[in-house]
């Protein structure tokens, strides 16, 4: 699998902090401009495959309010694909101004996680899981044939304990199993008591947090991947304060250890939603900047 011609790449994990716009285009569309900073932003710090910014909303809403057989935070009804595509346009957008960009979905069990059942039309949770990944497989071969470089699902309530793993992989692997390009999945937090369930899931690359959780780097090594890639998180998404360009590298370096240049995605260990934009920008432009060093170490 080759996301792109050189070692380390830098990605994002998806969310950037919005900034809105003015005038007569912010009434029409309030977070248009907050999608274009965002892609500014993640180009103008060197990303190699940026994100649409992730803006609209919360994780789970964002889709969510599209989805007949959901109001509110309250399923009522059967779950169905949307009636038509949700993030396409800003992903459109994206790639109008960058050749490489993921795609980015919430996965089925974290929204599933996020509503409550007010229908009799099913019995469980397990249910509702399935039928949000039908629903979501359909936005996700949308952005596949937009042109997206791979496609990431976000299952940050795998870590937590609270879903059914094995209900949890088989929604993935429906998902990943309609689509052609890479499949990525995102799980923030302690991997300790999940790691190897997770790891039994069909995708290409996994993206785990690296940074506030160095524990995670105990747990699994070079060798648990077969093959595939692993996303790196080595940028402390929940710190304030911009990591210098050594810091970065010299957790880049102790992931190198663990798994091989060849096989690490450059980012931060989640999204950056809740920092400010000069915040956001210098954690990006130091980021990549450490990738520069670490694969000026590392050549092919």
């Amino acid at each position: 699998m080759t996301l792109t011609a050189m070692r380390l790449p830098t990605t994002v994990v998806g969310s950037y902090p919005v900034v809105k716009g003015s005038g007569l285009m912010a009434l029409v569309d309030p977070l248009k401009h907050a999608v274009e900073v965002a892609v500014e932003d993640q180009i103008a710090a060197g990303i190699d495959i940026i994100s649409d910014g992730q803006v609209r909303g919360d994780m789970i809403n964002a889709f969510t309010s599209h989805l007949p057989g959901i109001r509110g935070a309250a399923v009522v009804g059967k779950v169905q694909p949307a009636r038509q595509p949700i993030t396409l346009a800003d992903t459109k957008y994206a790639l109008s101004r960058h050749p490489k960009v993921k795609g980015i979905l919430t996965g089925p069990s974290t929204i599933a996680y996020g509503l409550s059942i007010e229908t009799p039309f099913y019995r469980n949770r397990e249910e509702l899981i399935l039928d949000l990944a039908q629903a979501l497989a359909a936005e996700a071969e949308y952005l596949q044939n937009a042109g997206v470089t791979l496609v990431q699902i976000d299952e940050p309530i795998f870590s937590t304990g609270a879903a059914n793993l094995t209900v949890g992989r088989e929604a993935v692997n429906a998902i990943a199993g309609r689509l052609r390009v890479p499949v990525c999945l995102h799980v923030c937090g302690n991997l300790g008591d999940v790691i190897d369930d997770v790891l039994r899931m069909n995708v290409d690359l996994f993206d785990f947090e690296f940074s506030n959780n160095p524990q995670n780097l105990e747990i699994i090594s070079k060798k648990d991947l077969h093959g595939r890639m692993i996303g790196y998180g080595c940028v402390d998404s929940a710190d304030p304060g911009v990591e210098s360009v050594e810091t970065i590298r010299k957790r880049i370096e102790r992931g190198i250890e663990v798994f091989s240049p060849g096989a690490i995605l450059i980012d931060p260990d989640c999204g950056l939603r809740m920092q400010s934009r000069e915040v956001a920008s210098g954690k990006l432009k130091n980021m990549v900047a450490a990738a520069g060093l670490a694969r000026a170490d590392h050549p092919a």
